[in-house]
């Protein structure tokens, strides 16, 4: 099981706005040559983005904007923002554990506390993290490129 790629699609997205914003428009073309996936999905990603406020899109060629401080918006926003799991359960239970099975029967008792206590931990440390983090490190690996 993989947590779908809009999220890091997402989080590269931000990365380029903030990046090359002030010297070009953002567009949804722009984005899909710095992150090699074809411009619908990357539509698809800003329309999300955008429902969920985090950014702003001009229609036509008048680009992408971050509509909120950095330091505001955490990776969890955006991990929520572009639906990465499906209604909101990061684990997906099998369908139909055998009810004539002790353990098919006792499986959900088993391991739905723990799998929650899982997909919180993971919550938490994603709302740690802000997309100010993540522009400090891309400019500082951006700069060690031209060192």
């Amino acid at each position: 099981m993989q947590i779908s790629s809009r999220f890091t699609l997402a989080v590269h997205i931000f990365a380029c706005i903030d990046t090359f914003g002030n010297e070009y428009k953002v567009t949804s073309d722009f984005l899909a040559k710095s992150t090699n996936v074809n411009p619908v999905i990357i539509r698809k990603i800003l329309g999300q983005l955008k429902s969920a406020g985090l950014i702003e899109v001009a229609r036509g060629t008048g680009g992408t904007t971050i509509a909120r401080p950095l330091d505001e918006i955490t990776l969890l926003d955006i991990y929520q923002a572009v639906k990465c799991v499906e209604n909101g359960s990061l684990f997906h239970f099998h369908e139909n554990p055998n009810t004539d099975c002790p353990v098919g029967r006792n499986i959900h008792h088993i391991l739905d506390g723990k799998l929650l206590r899982i997909q919180t931990a993971m919550e938490k440390e994603l709302a740690s993290i802000t997309l100010e983090h993540i522009i400090q490190d891309t400019e500082k690996y951006i700069q060690n490129e031209t060192l």
